[in-house]
């Protein structure tokens, strides 16, 4: 008698942890789909990266890249972070240091303790006091992205 009941059990334990299984499995998958685009990537103290970069997603980097970085979202150097190559982004904030170009769709924030050696073309800049900017700076228009950008000079025509 108490191997029938110990065997009904058992399969209802199984069916429950297969079909919990299942159902976990299924929400997993698409909280993942649904996440896809608010992924945030994180290079951390003591990361070397060279190489480039290309993310659809948040990228955080408190390391090192040597190289350059391209992504649809937002970067975000701490202050311990660094890059040496260029970048383009939808928004950036940087409490790091920067050596190269930066490219930003829309805000770009330099926090106090920030440093760029380097050219900034963006929408929208916000510099905290403190920060270090050394190189030119063009606003764009965020719905025409070459709107800040100068034209090269045309040479005279010679006749």
């Amino acid at each position: 008698m108490m191997s029938i009941f110990f065997n009904a059990y058992n399969k209802f334990l199984y069916l429950w942890v297969i079909n919990w299984g299942l159902i976990n499995f299924y929400a997993m998958a698409k909280l993942n789909e649904a996440d896809n685009t608010t992924t945030i990537n994180l290079i951390s103290l003591g990361t070397d990266i060279i190489g480039d970069i290309r993310s659809a997603g948040d990228i955080r980097i408190d390391g090192t890249l040597t190289g350059n970085l391209i992504t649809k979202g937002k970067v975000v150097i701490g202050p311990t972070g660094k890059i040496k190559g260029e970048i383009e982004c939808k928004n950036s904030e940087i409490s790091g240091v920067i050596e190269g170009k930066i490219t930003v769709n829309q805000l770009l924030n330099l926090k106090a303790s920030s440093k760029i050696v380097g050219d900034i073309v963006t929408a929208k800049l916000s510099i905290e006091p403190g920060a270090v900017f050394t190189g030119h700076c063009s606003m764009k228009d965020g719905e025409n992205p070459n709107a800040g950008i100068p034209e090269k000079p045309k040479e005279a025509e010679k006749h």
